[in-house]
């Protein structure tokens, strides 16, 4: 990657550290930015810097085919306004990002088509940043008048608009989402989230480092393993930690039983959506089975907080080994079976055929990522394209289709439980031998690291910056990143052109998290 007036050197890089750092000057953030674009590459995510007590600044993190770096840019005032040159002209998943930054930052993004609140429903004054506030000192707010979200009005003869959430008939999170139809087609779809927004990235500079892993793995409750390994894993690199192998081998482990409890839920969702009720009865029990084999072995149907910083919380045995073994088995031969159905049932492929469709192009353009991109050609996965210890050791094989529907992200998925069913195979059967924990010494100097880790999403990006021993080693800022943010706004292209009944199986086959972009 050719970045004029930057030397990118990821060889340089020490070994736990898996993302290349630099500040930048005005002309670099913006020439860096093209320069990815231009060469291949994809934004992974932006962010406002250090603000309480610290000089400001705005952050973006890339992703070549070398590696990912992080730039900041120190922030200057117009107007009373920080202000930085808009990103979302270059990329455009950057818009929300950019929106969410302005809410709790008070950074405005110099030249952005659009500005509208994105975290903001009308609770806070309008002076008021959340980040820049003191953690100890954060006013107690009350709504009083929500504001009228401006949504993007369709003219047009016989348009009309059906409003949906943002709460649901379901349990499940909420988000609004608002269709203008001609009769059953959709025109357009606009999304308004933020409902669950909890303050996350500002409860986490109140938390000691050594303790914050447990909030970000309760960032959003079906990546738990995710978000603890890569906070864990910025934390490590900001102090220079090398796990022990033995650790690493078992974070791995369970990130792919993670991966496989979540495709499992998704596969019978996707066919109840599609009025196959079999479907969601035989993948509910394999994935309830598979919970409860988490829970006798990791004493967590989760897993949560097993991961822990220097390494995991508890080792297994040969006992539990085998039964991890047998389970494999077992729960694999059935889902080969119930592939061979879900491919032979003519009924389900007549709903998962073009619907929901994300062309390979527009998914490049809008950044589509994790098992959503690589269902439309974006061939992405870090345990291919980065492969940490252990992967680097495991040759994974990318699960990829083509055509960007309904039916290639359930191939896709279908894929990838066969692909982890082997993974974790060779985990239990090849594990070394050694150490789970090792101390992290927190650094006299502020520092900074970052985590990148393949949920079964997509990829989680974890930035973390460090006070020195003279500020209590207190956590500056942590920004924790859900692939969601990305793919939400694809979504609403994908619905275009489908009817309205159509938006569950679709919204469904993205599964994506509110939780993990509201923070």
């Amino acid at each position: 990657m050719q970045i004029p007036g930057l030397e990118l050197d990821f060889d340089a890089l020490p070994a736990p550290v898996p993302v290349w750092h630099a500040q930048v000057s005005l002309a670099q953030w913006q020439s860096a930015a093209m320069a990815v674009r231009d060469q291949g590459g994809r934004l992974l995510a932006v962010w406002a810097g250090p603000m309480a007590h610290q000089p400001p600044c705005m952050c973006a993190a890339y992703v070549t085919l070398d590696g990912a770096f992080w730039l900041s840019l120190p922030l200057s005032q117009q107007q009373g306004r920080w202000v930085y040159p808009d990103l979302a002209a270059v990329f455009p998943a950057a818009s929300r990002m950019q929106r969410a930054a302005a809410d709790l930052s008070g950074v405005l993004a110099l030249g952005a088509h659009d500005t509208r609140p994105w975290l903001n429903h009308g609770a806070w004054p309008q002076d008021h940043f959340p980040l820049q506030q003191d953690p100890e000192k954060l006013p107690l707010l009350v709504a009083t008048e929500l504001v009228n979200y401006p949504f993007v009005h369709v003219d047009g003869d016989g348009v009309h608009e059906i409003a949906v959430g943002p709460v649901h008939a379901g349990i499940i999170e909420p988000g609004h989402f608002r269709f203008s139809v001609v009769g059953e087609k959709v025109l357009r779809l606009e999304q308004r989230l933020g409902y669950t927004h909890k303050g996350t990235e500002h409860r986490m500079t109140q938390l000691a480092p050594l303790q914050a892993y447990r909030l970000a793995g309760r960032v959003s409750g079906d990546s738990t393993v995710a978000y603890a390994w890569a906070y864990c894993m910025a934390l490590e690199a900001a102090t220079q930690t090398t796990v022990p192998e033995r650790a690493a081998w078992l974070r791995a482990l369970m990130l792919e039983r993670e991966r496989i409890a979540n495709h499992l839920g998704d596969l019978g969702a996707l066919g109840n959506d599609a009025a196959f009720a079999f479907g969601l009865a035989q993948f509910s029990r394999l994935r309830e089975d598979w919970l409860r084999v988490s829970k006798t072995v990791f004493a967590h149907r989760l897993m949560m907080d097993c991961i822990v910083p220097g390494g995991v919380a508890s080792d297994i045995d040969l006992s539990q080994r085998e039964l991890l073994l047998q389970q494999c088995d077992a729960v694999e031969k059935e889902v080969r079976t119930l592939f061979t159905i879900y491919e032979a049932h003519a009924g389900l492929q007549d709903r998962f055929m073009t619907t929901g469709r994300v062309a390979p192009a527009l998914a490049a353009s809008l950044g589509l990522t994790g098992l959503a991109g690589r269902a439309s050609s974006q061939s992405w996965d870090l345990r291919c394209d980065q492969p940490w210890l252990p992967y680097s050791d495991m040759a994974v094989a990318m699960a990829t289709q083509h055509n960007g529907d309904v039916a290639a992200r359930v191939a896709v998925r279908f894929d990838e439980i066969f692909e982890s069913m082997r993974l974790i195979r060779r985990l239990l059967i090849e594990m070394p031998i050694g150490a789970l924990l090792c101390p992290v010494v927190l650094p006299e100097q502020p520092a900074r690291g970052a985590g990148w880790v393949e949920g079964w999403r997509g990829e989680l990006f974890v930035a973390l910056e460090l006070a020195g021993s003279e500020q209590k080693n207190c956590i500056l800022r942590c920004h924790l990143h859900d692939p969601s943010t990305q793919n939400w706004p694809v979504l609403e292209h994908a619905i275009m052109g489908n009817i309205v009944p159509d938006f569950p199986l679709i919204n469904k086959s993205f599964n994506l998290s509110y939780s993990g972009q509201d923070l």
